[in-house]
């Protein structure tokens, strides 16, 4: 953990949060899979530890989505988390409130880098409209490209697959694919808004 995020670490004594961390490091492993404990928001930042002291008092002590094995905020749906495939270090995308990640039949797959803004929902089945009891109507899966953001209050529906530099706007609904991917995207039903140029992405 880098000096500097210690230091902006403001109300906190730099010793007491270099003890947490290391308490929390020892303690971890218990009620997370490990895999899930490294990368950018552990080796270079607070907050990848901060969702882990989080997580380790709302989810396995309260409760709220206690079976998963990775730090989630109390108020985000996951219906199948072993139907979620994405990079261990990207956990930010499990830590806004209200989204909602639709998979015990379909699968969801989030490349690497991809942002997912709060009360997001990725469905990747619905309801039979001859039988609405039945919700595992028609699964299909959702690929979600490499440095993708996914605005808030968006959906994305089964099937939809997004190529790299996608970018949804605020709760537009996507009911078809965009695999060519540099492109913005809104509305109902998302339609392209702009093209982006590729020779600005590094």
């Amino acid at each position: 953990m880098g000096n500097k995020h210690v230091e902006s670490l403001k109300g906190f004594k730099k010793g007491s949060v270099v003890i947490s961390i290391f308490m929390l490091k020892l303690i971890s492993p218990l009620f997370y899979d490990k895999k899930y404990l490294k990368g950018k928001y552990f080796d270079e930042s607070y907050f990848g530890w901060y969702w882990v002291a989080k997580g380790i008092w709302q989810q396995k002590i309260l409760g709220f989505n206690r079976k998963i094995p990775f730090p989630v905020v109390h108020d985000l749906r996951i219906s199948n988390w072993k139907n979620i495939h994405f990079p261990p270090e990207d956990l930010d995308n499990f830590q806004s409130f209200g989204t909602y990640y639709q998979c015990h039949i379909g699968h969801i797959y989030l490349g690497k880098d991809v942002f997912i803004a709060p009360n997001v929902g990725l469905i990747t089945s619905g309801h039979d409209p001859y039988n609405l009891s039945n919700d595992e109507f028609e699964p299909k899966d959702i690929h979600i490209g490499d440095n993708c953001w996914i605005g808030m209050g968006a959906i994305i529906l089964p099937g939809v697959r997004l190529g790299a530099h996608t970018v949804v706007a605020a709760n537009a609904v996507v009911s078809k694919s965009f695999e060519d991917g540099y492109c913005i995207v809104g509305g109902i039903p998302a339609a392209k808004i702009k093209e982006l140029d590729k020779s600005k992405f590094k």
